[in-house]
């Protein structure tokens, strides 16, 4: 049994830049007990495997896993998978709509194509998004000790976990220079996680507010549970980042429906991920949305045993 595998940069508009992505075309060959098998043998921040099996209603299943569990969804194996079907011809335009069946269940992913039928933008729409309770007063100086951080880097802000599906810690902090000071100290991380009551460990996520043109955020993402040290784009957590940022006041309703957030420059990955918010005048948020470009960078086989 072989794996076919695309490999594509998401969140980029030029190869070697974005988040790497391996998408596995035939799924349906590979046992269930080898997907994280390969997962962790690409060693990519997430792999997809595309299955026949889908809900009905839906174009296509994936399975998302980092290297070291699976996830219920996530944005940047979503946006790259949607191109990739849209290079396979199994979506095609004028259609203004994948439904892409995913653990967390079907999720609607708008397109956006240009003039000669190939795809040029892909939106994920994510769930409405929960907020978790912020970390005490007392934990907050621990918190910025296990980032590297001096604890008068961080905004005068709640630290909160807020999820669209997977929960993220939120950590505003001064600059861009304080985002790209920032280490993670794993074992200091786990232990003030564990004093503030988290029933598991969350990934982090740093950001500034950006004084660059045209880029709202400033962000790095540190997620060691999930086998993944530094992520260079994070869609799962763009969506509660621009909700974050909205509803503590970082951004207003009409910048709240065009932002942009700059994750893994850092790493030499440089991703930009678009982020847009429908919102009421009473402060509720309606639709989130996240955007963004892929390109195929390669394509290969992986020989697996019998």
């Amino acid at each position: 049994m072989n794996a076919r595998f695309y490999q594509l940069d998401v969140f980029a508009d030029r190869p070697f830049e974005g988040n790497q992505l391996a998408v596995f075309e035939n799924g349906d060959d590979v046992p269930e007990a080898m997907m994280p098998v390969l997962a962790r043998e690409m060693n990519f921040p997430e792999s997809v495997f595309l299955l026949s099996d889908m809900r009905p209603g839906s174009d296509a299943r994936a399975r998302i896993f980092t290297p070291e569990q699976e996830l219920p969804m996530a944005g940047h194996p979503t946006v790259g998978t949607t191109f990739l079907l849209a290079a396979l011809e199994r979506i095609k335009a004028p259609s203004p709509l994948l439904i892409l069946d995913l653990k967390i269940g079907p999720t609607f992913v708008d397109l956006v194509w240009n003039e000669n039928g190939t795809l040029h933008f892909a939106w994920m729409n994510q769930r409405a998004p929960e907020f978790g309770n912020p970390l005490r007063d007392d934990l907050r100086a621990g918190l910025a000790s296990a980032l590297s951080l001096d604890p008068s880097s961080l905004l005068p802000l709640p630290l909160q976990t807020v999820s669209s599906g997977v929960p993220f810690l939120f950590v505003p902090v001064v600059s861009e220079a304080a985002v790209d000071s920032a280490a993670v100290d794993r074992k200091a991380l786990n232990a003030v996680l564990e004093e503030a009551g988290e029933d598991a460990p969350r990934p982090v996520f740093v950001f500034a507010m950006s004084p660059r043109p045209n880029i709202t955020f400033y962000s790095r993402m540190f997620a060691p549970e999930f086998g993944i040290p530094e992520d260079p784009a994070t869609g799962g957590a763009s969506g509660p980042l621009g909700c974050y940022a909205f509803r503590h006041g970082l951004v207003d309703r009409a910048q709240a429906g065009d932002m942009v957030s700059l994750q893994g420059a850092k790493m030499k990955r440089p991703s930009r991920i678009a982020v847009s918010l429908l919102t009421r005048e009473d402060g509720e948020v309606l639709t989130v949305r996240v955007g963004g470009q892929a390109i195929i960078v390669g394509a290969g086989e992986m020989f697996c045993p019998d």
